[in-house]
Order: structure tokens, then C-alpha cells, then sequence
């Protein structure tokens, strides 16, 4: 009778394992279901992260290059428009003299005033983009002579049309050729440290300047 009455308890004790044991079998398939789903969200986690941060960066850096391509193009329009706009200016004001027109003796090599006043504008020009690419380069901050220089032969290079044709001044407009030409060959010296085309720039205004400087000593003779 006791023999009987342990069996359904054997059996109840066996059942109530088996169902443990299926019990953590399932929770240790589910984990290791869990698992392997997590290691396999978590690099498309990473994945969708890193483009995020990617676009991101992107998005940065190109408003960033913008944003230095307008300052880059707004310092070069002030660079090349304030020097020929003196030029320009001294140009109408001065540039028409009627003493040069007049001149019986003069070769046949000088040239016309409507050349020499397109020069004197090539020339600032060109000077003027030689000192931006400088100045991008840091030339100005650098080399403390570089800007002092370049300010001079913009100051020289005005100062010509009235001495020289308006005034006749021409020691003294022979002077400041010379004084020109001396500038512009130490602002080709300055630049060369910085920036080579800056001093491919710069060569045009050594010859045109030299060439002034050939007429105003003719003038003295003539």
C-alpha cells in the first residue's frame, strides 16, 4: 500500500523536474535567441550611427568650405577693387594731358597715352592679385616688410600720372620712377618667400614699370 502510494509521488517529483528542465532548456534558447539577435542589431545599430555622423560631417564640412570660398572671394574683390579703383580714378582725372599729346620730339616707340593708361590698370591689377595670394599665405603676417612695400608702389604708381603728365615735374616724376621701380622689385623679392605665382604676377609690372622709367629719363632730354 505504501509502495503505491509513493509511485504518484515519483511520478509527480519526475514531472515537476521535466518541466524545470524544459523550463530552463527554453529560457536558455530564448537567451541565446536574445543574444544573437542583439549581436546582430547592434553593428546595423553602429552602422546606421556611423553614416549618421558621416552625413553629419559631411554636411559640416561643406558648409565649412562654403563658408571660406565666399570669404575668399569677398577679401579678393576688396584686394583687386580698391587699388584699381584709385587707378581708375587717377586715371579720368589726370590721364588725358595735352602736353604729352604735343610733344614734336618724341620717338616713335613712345607709346599712346590710351596704352599707357590700360598698362597703369593691367599693372595695379596684377600687383594687387600677387599681394592677395600673398596674403592668403600669410605673407603680410610673416614678413613685416611685405605690406609696407606693397602699400609704397601703389602710392608710387598714382603719384606718376600727375607729376608726370599733368605737372611737368619730370625729375621729379623720373625720381619716382625709379622709386617705383625699386619697390616692385623688393615686393618680387618679398613675395617669392610665399607664393611663385605671386612673383609670376609681379614680373609683367618690373617690365612696365622699367619701361616708365626709359620714357620719363627720355622726357628729361627732349
Amino acid at each position: 500500500m505504501e509502495t503505491q502510494d509513493l509511485l504518484p509521488k515519483n511520478h509527480q517529483v519526475s514531472t515537476h523536474i521535466s518541466f524545470l528542465h524544459s523550463s530552463a532548456n527554453y529560457n536558455v534558447e530564448l537567451s541565446i535567441t536574445m543574444a544573437s539577435e542583439i549581436l546582430q542589431i547592434k553593428p546595423q545599430v553602429e552602422h546606421d550611427m556611423y553614416q549618421t555622423s558621416r552625413a553629419t560631417r559631411v554636411r559640416v564640412t561643406s558648409e565649412d568650405k562654403k563658408a571660406q570660398t565666399m570669404k575668399a572671394l569677398r577679401s579678393l574683390t576688396i584686394a583687386i577693387a580698391i587699388p584699381l579703383s584709385l587707378t581708375l580714378f587717377i586715371i579720368f582725372k589726370f590721364g588725358s594731358p595735352k602736353r604729352y599729346r604735343t610733344i614734336m620730339a618724341k620717338p616713335i616707340w613712345f607709346p599712346p597715352l590710351w596704352l599707357i593708361n590700360l598698362a597703369s590698370i593691367g599693372s595695379s591689377f596684377s600687383m594687387s592679385l600677387a599681394a592677395w595670394f600673398v596674403w592668403v599665405n600669410c605673407g603680410f603676417h610673416m614678413n613685416s616688410d611685405a605690406l609696407p612695400l606693397y602699400i609704397s608702389q601703389i602710392s608710387l604708381s598714382i603719384v606718376w600720372h600727375p607729376l608726370q603728365l599733368i605737372n611737368d615735374s619730370i625729375w621729379f616724376g623720373f625720381l619716382v620712377c625709379l622709386l617705383h621701380f625699386g619697390t616692385i622689385f623688393a615686393c618680387y623679392l618679398s613675395f617669392r618667400k610665399f607664393n611663385h605665382f605671386a612673383t609670376d604676377l609681379v614680373k609683367p609690372c618690373l617690365v612696365w614699370s622699367a619701361f616708365l622709367t626709359i620714357i620719363t629719363c627720355k622726357l628729361l632730354i627732349i
